[in-house]
């Protein structure tokens, strides 16, 4: 095929006069179009991966140019399921596992004017942990009613001023979205595993590696899908494919901006499901700095007791580097990114500040801002339905006319927003299209 390359050397694929291009065209090279043609490759069909940009990974992007040294973008932690063995593929792929776990650290203000916060006493840990818990349990509850509340409905009454951190922490932070965002029912639908890992080249790397030896066709976005026939017609500037079946993994933002249009239509089943599971927002913002001069433990996770929405959590030393993340999460970071890089990077210095004194500004060596949203083939962080549109991602997960199937984190009812779910869906889809096509 010509143009058609891969991540290492893509194996040749004959056309036929007749027969399809391909068995199956995936759209997307992120971790749900990796996994499918990883499958699918093994089972003797042919396939090949429609990637809109110049690289693989999806929002999961590991770039070495900014500090030297690893930096992930997107990603930056992997949950290890059955499906998705973490530790399995490292290791074959030659790659190292951080086990390091994150210790916590919350930061508080002093009664007394202060140039930074301080370090929460004893108390105010038990007050933090003990006002988690309620809001979990009081979210549980409002899971079980026949209404669809918002978890913020849910929440407890009586939090004081702990309320601020308790939404941050519990929504922005967690599902890049506010918690008036996200319906109880979806937050307990969550089954997340607690045992995460990450990996000191990068996930981003991991994912490419991953890719070694499958078909990919760069800078190819997708425009139409013609699934009237038998078959479908894929068109890809101005390139037209065709195969027995296609499995789509462009985010929910994508399909929702009407970048790829579908002949015939979606039926509304369908566009309501992609309408509904909009992505939030969650970026970060990389400080390096010149030396340990927070003088705390490789990888302390930090939160503060947050006055209002406009808060934040720092990833300090991260890996064992002197990277300080500031994740950046809801429609504060939605916000942010909107004002562009520049803002997104004076707020994060400004909150670094204020928990350890403005003296850090002259340690700052280089900063780097995401801005995901702003990302053409990604449009926002990971999917989260508003209240009432929790069917939405069962009702993606079915195929279409047998010819057009969906995945990605935003089809997974259980890791939604996770690599694993993405990756699950992904081996998902590719199982049954196996199937189908070799009826």
């Amino acid at each position: 095929m010509a143009g058609l390359g891969s991540a290492a050397a893509a194996p040749a694929i004959a056309k036929s006069a007749t027969d399809p291009d391909f068995d199956v065209i995936i759209i997307g090279a992120g971790a749900a179009g990796i996994a499918a043609a990883r499958r699918i490759t093994r089972s003797g069909k042919t396939c090949a991966i429609l990637e809109a940009g110049d690289r693989l990974g999806g929002r999961c992007f590991t770039e070495t140019r900014t500090f030297g040294s690893p930096y992930d973008q997107g990603s930056y932690s992997l949950h290890e399921t059955d499906s998705f063995p973490v530790a399995e593929l490292t290791t074959k792929a030659g790659f190292e596992i951080y086990k390091k776990p994150s210790l916590r650290q919350l930061r508080t203000r002093t009664p007394q004017k202060s140039d930074a916060n301080r370090s929460a006493r004893e108390r105010e840990l038990e007050d933090f942990y003990v006002n988690l818990a309620r809001c979990d349990q009081e979210i549980a509850k409002a899971s079980l009613s026949d209404a669809d509340i918002s978890c913020a409905q849910a929440l407890p009454k009586d939090m004081g001023d702990w309320r601020s951190t308790m939404e941050f922490m519990l929504g922005p932070f967690t599902f890049g979205n506010d918690l008036s965002d996200i319906p109880a029912k979806e937050y307990v639908s969550c089954n997340r595993p607690e045992t995460t890992v990450r990996i000191r080249q990068g996930i981003g790397a991991l994912l490419a590696r991953l890719a070694h030896g499958t078909p990919v066709q760069f800078f190819s976005p997708v425009s139409r899908i013609d699934w009237a026939s038998q078959g479908v017609t894929v068109e890809a500037r101005g390139q037209r494919l065709t195969a027995r079946a296609v499995i789509v993994t462009a985010s929910t933002g994508v399909l929702a901006s009407g970048k790829i249009n579908f002949k015939p239509a979606l039926p509304g089943k369908y566009a309501d499901a992609i309408s509904k599971l909009k992505l939030g927002s969650f970026d970060r913002v990389a400080i390096e700095l010149a030396d340990n001069k927070l003088k705390l433990p490789t990888d302390e996770l930090l939160f503060e007791k947050a006055v209002d929405r406009k808060t934040a959590a720092g990833h300090i030393n991260f890996l064992g580097s002197r990277l300080c993340f500031v994740q950046l999460g809801g429609k504060t970071c939605a916000e942010l990114a909107d004002e562009g890089e520049a803002a997104m990077t004076t707020f994060a210095v400004d909150w670094l500040a204020a928990q350890f004194g403005s003296d850090i500004r002259k340690f700052i060596k280089r900063t780097h801002a995401t801005r995901w949203n702003k990302q053409p083939w990604t449009l926002g962080a990971f999917s989260c339905p508003s209240p009432g549109g929790q069917a939405a991602r069962k009702q993606l997960a079915q195929p279409l006319g047998d010819r057009v199937w969906f995945a990605g984190e935003a089809v997974h009812d259980t890791l939604w927003g996770t690599v694993a779910g993405a990756w699950e869906t992904g081996q998902r889809a590719a199982d049954q299209v196996v199937k189908r096509v070799a009826e």
